[in-house]
């Protein structure tokens, strides 16, 4: 029996060796990482990682031909093929800090597989990044992707300057076949683990080669996202008064997209800091992200979310002002206003005359996803923001400062 080993139990370690298992239930796959807890999670009923359908695939093969372990000198040495999935942070200290990529623990696993395996034996060694592509195509193409969000989103602030609909633009634009429609939805700003990152790491290639022309351009990808999601907790502050403090505020989805509990660089992070920083009382709900890890985000310093997980915080400073619901009618309980930052399909079918009942008054309504139907709701009495959208006559007296 051809035998696998994946060295890293995270987010693509361990889905991707579980689609492996059930799609080649000829191969044993042992997933093998050194964290106990994490190794724990997997073999147990609730698995570290949420992805939908996940769940029944790992449940399917574990036992059978899929293996979870810490034991990773034995799984490497029996090993056929391995698959190195660690994790490759942004360098927080030293040459390219807060840019370059952290090849640590890649080296790390590198040198344990050399050290553990059969002397003798010629190695195959394939790189195998996101989408099958080479190394500085990756990056492009994170890159090319990260900009079109940026770029729609630097629209969606025009829109709201001139009283223009963000989202007919982007339909208007997305019919032109030399573009099309796909990453053009405003929103808060991009998440997840790979756009910041591979801009940082690409911004650092074109700086070691002499190119900083090129390197500010990408830069100005990232300050356009970090410019959305401070415009979003301006226009909620200067909405309300120019203060949010001491006043419940609801947050609707942490994850920083639908469908996972994936937290990796969420605005929401970002969003949530910049409302306590003006004292806030926040209310979190989000259906997979659990308290412990959005505590965890809130308390963790820049980059720390990229290191093994033993290697973070084991006990996260709990965040004052902060806490975490497992409903969104709770959530929004008596709150003064209410920000949708995750595009849970749930929250497009709440009920908002009773989430409005329930809520101070006046009761606000923050849209960082364009999800609901603001008008209906405006009907039900909320004053409204959406991203990129004509601004409701409440808000156009307050514009959003810098």
């Amino acid at each position: 029996m051809v035998k696998i080993c994946c060295i890293g139990a995270g987010y693509v370690g361990g889905p991707t060796m579980a689609v492996i298992a059930l799609k080649c239930p000829s191969i044993e796959v042992a997933v093998v990482d050194i964290s106990k807890s994490r190794i724990a999670a997997w073999n147990s009923d609730q698995l570290p990682i949420y992805e939908p359908g996940l769940d029944g695939v790992v449940k399917q093969c574990r036992g059978r031909n899929l293996f979870f372990s810490t034991d990773v000198e034995k799984h490497v040495f029996e090993a056929d093929i391995v698959f190195v999935s660690v994790n490759t942070p942004t360098k927080t200290q030293g040459l390219g800090a807060g840019k370059a990529a952290d090849l640590t623990y890649w080296e790390s696993a590198a040198r344990m597989i050399a050290d553990v395996s059969n002397k003798g034996i010629k190695f195959q060694i394939l790189s195998n990044p996101e989408f099958l592509a080479e190394e500085l195509s990756k990056l492009a193409a994170n890159a090319f992707l990260a900009q079109r969000i940026s770029s729609v989103n630097a629209m969606s602030a025009l829109c709201e300057a001139t009283g223009a609909n963000v989202q007919q633009v982007s339909y208007s634009v997305g019919t032109d076949s030399r573009i099309g429609p796909k990453f053009l939805n405003a929103s808060v700003g991009f998440g997840g683990s790979c756009f910041q990152k591979d801009i940082l790491n690409l911004v650092y290639i074109c700086e070691c080669n002499g190119l900083p022309e090129v390197a500010e351009y990408w830069k100005q990808v990232i300050k356009i996202n970090d410019y959305q999601k401070s415009r979003f907790v301006n226009r909620v502050v200067s909405s309300m008064f120019n203060t949010v403090s001491n006043k419940k505020i609801a947050i609707l989805g942490f994850a920083f997209k639908k469908d996972t509990g994936d937290t990796r660089e969420t605005p929401a992070i970002d969003v949530c800091q910049g409302l306590l920083g003006d004292k806030a009382n926040l209310s979190i709900y989000d259906p997979q992200v659990t308290e412990d890890q959005i505590q965890r985000d809130l308390s963790m310093n820049k980059f720390d979310w990229d290191h093994p997980i033993h290697l973070q915080p084991t006990s996260p400073t709990t965040v004052k002002k902060v806490s975490v619901v497992w409903d969104a009618y709770e959530a929004t309980k008596d709150a003064h206003g209410l920000c949708i930052l995750t595009e849970w399909d749930e929250f497009k079918t709440l009920d908002y005359q009773k989430i409005f009942e329930n809520m101070q008054k006046p009761a606000f309504v923050f849209d960082g996803r364009n999800i609901v139907d603001a008008d209906k709701l405006r009907e039900i009495g909320f004053i409204v923001y959406a991203i990129g959208k004509p601004l409701d006559p409440w808000l156009k007296d307050m514009p959003a400062v810098a």
